[in-house]
Parts: C-alpha cells; sequence; structure tokens
C-alpha cells in the first residue's frame, strides 16, 4: 500500500517522546542557549488535511514551465530527448527502484550485470578499455578525473579550456583546493580553445589538460591538435564528451585520450530541474586502480558460470581511508541503469542516426536564422548547439518566448559579460521542422 499522506496526532508525539524519555519537544533543544532561540512563530502557513494539500501542491506545481507545454531549444548541459516508454518500466522494477550498493555478488547478479552492460557501452562509446560503473553527474566526474591526473603525474598545474562547461569549471576549482591544485584557464577563440594559449602555458609542470568535446558553446575541439601538443610534455589528456555526439564523431580514445567523462542525461534521463543526472569516467588500463567509484567486473563461480562482481575496492575509501584514491564510494545505479535501458532500446545504428539528426536538424535551424537575419556568433564545426547575437536582452526575449509557448536559449551573459545580447541555442531530435520555423519567426519578431 502507498502512504503519500502521513499526519502525526498528539498521541503519535506523546508515544515517542515518551519511547526517548524527554517530556517535551522543546526539551529536545535543551542545549541550545535561549538567547539565540527565536521566540516568535514562524510565518507558516496552517497545516492542510491531504486533499488541501494536494490541491495547493498542484497550483504551486503548475507554475514550471514544463517540456509537455513548451517546446524547448534550451541546452547547455540538460537537453530535451526523446526518452523510450521502455525505461520507465524498467526502472520501475522493485528489484532496481530499490537497490543499494550490490556488495553481495550472490544476491544482486541482476543489478551487477546492468552496471557491467552500462560500463561496456560506455568504454565502445569513447573507444576507452575500461569505464567505471557511474557518478554522481558530467561535472563531478571531469573534477574527479583532474585529481586523479594530479596524483598520477605528482604534478600541480591543471590547464582547464574557458570553453568547458562553467558549471564544471567551478566544481574543478572546487576540488582542487583540498590537494592544491594550480587551475589555470585558457582562452578560447571563436567559441574553440586556443591552442597557442595552450601551447604558451603547457611546461613540464602540467599535470593535465582539460577540453570538452564538443565544447560548452556546442564547438567541436581539435583534439588531434591538442593531443599533438601533449606529446612535447609528459601532461595527461582529459576530455568531457556528451556521450550522445560519440555516435557520430571520432572518440576521444582515438585521439590518445587519457580519460574521458561526461554526463549520460542524453540516454533515458529527463530534464527533470536540473537533476539527478549520472556522470561517466572511462580510462586506460594503466589508471586502472585509481580509477574512482565502483567498478563492477565479469568472472566464473566454481561451477563455470558466468556472474558479476564489485571489483578492485582496494582502491576505495571504506577499504583505504585517507589513502583512498577517491571520497567518491558510490554510484548512480539507478540512473546508470536507465541509460544503459535508452541505449539498448536505440541500439548502435540507431545512436549513430540519432546523432545525426540532431546534427541536421540544429543545421537547418541555422540556416533559417541566417534567413531571418540573426546572425551567428561562433561560426565553424559544431554538434547540435550555436550560439547567436540578438539586439535586445536574452533575459526579456525568453520571457517574451516562453509567452508563445517556447522555452529560449541559455542567456551567455550568466558566463562572461563579453556575451551580453549571447544566446545558446540546443536543437535535438524532438523538435519538428513546424517548431524550428515557428520559434525562428516569433525570435525574428520579439528581436526586431
Amino acid at each position: 500500500m502507498e502512504y503519500r499522506y502521513l499526519p502525526m496526532t498528539e498521541r503519535d508525539k506523546n508515544e515517542m517522546l515518551a519511547a526517548i524519555g524527554v517530556a517535551s519537544t522543546e526539551d529536545l533543544f535543551s542545549d541550545i542557549p535561549e538567547n539565540v532561540r527565536y521566540k516568535g512563530e514562524m510565518n507558516l502557513k496552517k497545516p492542510l488535511n491531504e486533499y488541501a494539500l494536494k490541491e495547493e501542491l498542484t497550483r504551486l506545481a503548475n507554475k514550471n514551465a514544463n517540456l509537455k507545454e513548451n517546446r524547448s531549444f534550451l541546452g547547455a548541459g540538460v537537453y530535451d530527448h526523446f526518452l523510450p516508454s521502455v525505461v520507465d518500466h524498467v526502472i520501475s522494477r522493485s528489484e532496481f527502484y530499490t537497490a543499494y550498493t550490490p556488495y553481495q555478488p550472490e544476491i544482486s547478479q541482476g543489478e551487477l550485470q546492468a552496471i557491467f552492460e552500462f560500463q561496456t557501452m560506455i568504454s565502445e562509446l569513447t573507444a576507452m578499455p575500461i569505464a567505471n560503473s557511474s557518478m554522481y553527474d558530467g561535472g563531478t566526474a571531469l573534477a574527479e578525473a583532474v585529481n586523479l591526473s594530479a596524483a598520477q603525474t605528482k604534478k600541480k598545474k591543471i590547464l582547464v579550456s574557458k570553453a568547458v562547461h562553467p558549471e564544471s569549471r567551478e566544481v574543478i576549482k572546487t576540488y582542487a583546493k583540498g590537494p592544491g591544485l594550480d587551475i589555470v584557464e585558457i582562452d578560447h577563440t571563436n567559441g574553440v580553445t586556443d591552442l597557442e594559449h595552450l601551447e604558451r602555458e603547457l611546461d613540464g609542470q602540467t599535470a593535465s589538460v582539460v577540453v570538452q568535446y564538443p565544447n560548452f558553446f556546442g564547438r567541436i575541439e581539435p583534439l588531434k591538435e591538442v593531443q599533438h601538443l601533449l606529446e612535447t610534455q609528459d601532461a595527461m589528456f582529459i576530455v568531457s564528451s556528451n556521450p550522445l555526439a560519440l555516435g557520430y564523431l571520432t572518440p576521444p580514445g582515438e585521439f590518445g585520450a587519457d580519460i574521458v567523462t561526461g554526463d549520460t542525461q542524453v540516454f533515458g534521463i529527463p530534464a527533470q530541474f536540473g537533476g539527478p543526472h549520472c556522470g561517466y569516467f572511462a580510462t586506460s588500463k594503466k589508471l586502472m586502480r585509481k580509477i574512482p567509484g565502483r567498478l563492477v567486473g565479469q568472472t566464473t563461480d566454481e561451477d563455470g558460470k558466468r556472474g558479476y562482481v564489485l571489483t578492485l575496492q582496494a582502491r576505495e575509501q571504506h577499504i583505504r581511508r585517507e589513502k583512498a584514491t577517491s571520497n567518491i564510494c558510490s554510484n548512480q545505479a539507478l540512473n546508470a541503469l536507465a541509460s544503459s535501458v535508452a541505449m539498448s532500446a536505440i541500439g548502435k545504428q540507431g545512436l549513430r542516426k540519432l546523432a545525426i539528426l540532431n546534427m541536421q536538424k540544429a543545421r537547418y535551424m541555422k540556416q533559417q536564422l541566417k534567413q531571418a537575419g540573426i546572425p551567428i556568433a561562433l561560426e565553424g564545426l559544431f554538434f547540435n548547439e550555436m550560439v547567436i547575437k540578438l539586439t535586445h536582452p536574452v533575459e526579456h526575449i525568453n520571457r517574451e518566448l516562453l509567452k508563445k509557448g517556447f522555452i529560449g536559449g541559455y542567456d551567455l551573459k550568466k558566463v562572461s559579460p563579453e556575451f551580453e545580447g549571447h544566446m545558446l541555442l540546443a536543437v535535438t531530435e524532438t523538435r519538428t521542422k513546424e517548431e524550428i520555423d515557428s520559434f525562428v519567426k516569433e525570435l525574428g519578431d520579439i528581436n526586431g
């Protein structure tokens, strides 16, 4: 039976107080000095019964601009992709929905196999030999990669492209405070990492270079050229990558990347107000014993039957404590499962077609924008996102677009003042020709 609403009676309250041996609720706060306690009544609404509470919450929820009633062209790390219906059917099964870390393999084979399949698919997409069982999100995974590179090379200098997602860069800076890493940001030119600036900063003290592919502005970074620069120094190559784009683009592993990270929100995970997501972490065999988080391996039992286990746990904090390779001692099993189911439903060939569809629709929109007189600010190779220049503030334009049933793009002024009036647009396979045409028309009318 499902219990959504559990009111607490005075009798319930008294029984709980008696069970823990106190006379009143106030006794629970006896250690807090009187002079710092709030004496008045908090400005809260009165309690409601179940029906009235549901009505109130529904009213509040209806204020949100959801993707069912609006057509979204907002990306910047969270995208509106097709969600195969089979995803919810599988992840809603109680065996998966309530599962925790599968420490006991003899009763967790289903969960362990699902995680192993996730690792396998990420390895294939990135062209890296090993992937872990997932991480909290793409930003966390990237920051973990940075820390691993510093620990592996015994160096402190990290070169991070300014074309990497700004929120991921902030996570990196936060992670870097503990080990005292020196984060040096590399400029971008026309939305792509400035290779001349990168070459000037690259030296014998550099632990790693971090780029995003496709990057935050939607541009496709020249990974071959970056790797060529790294050949002159003993620095690691870290790439944050949209896994959907890897359905078409040459994977980072083929460009010599040491670590590839990213976010699988694009596969089977709805936008849901920005989270939760599912990060992935793939790397080379030489870093196998330093990879953060869970790692599931395939083995055979005493009867020769295939089985799955958590492996190389000596890396982790519950065994090595402060000597662990990472603070991460968990994974995003449910969301990793959602991504695995989505990738399986789409299939290898389907994934390539899906990536191409994103690219084709984005290029159609670019063409329509130009015809409408809306300039593309950062020209060049791109996947499914582009930057446009508008004559009015993006915040104003987005408010007006919402009135027309459209969720506009990301206001790049939030990244830097130099991007005043610039909007980052995303086009996914879910947008139709009619929706793109209508959006461009409305955008052109509002922009003047």
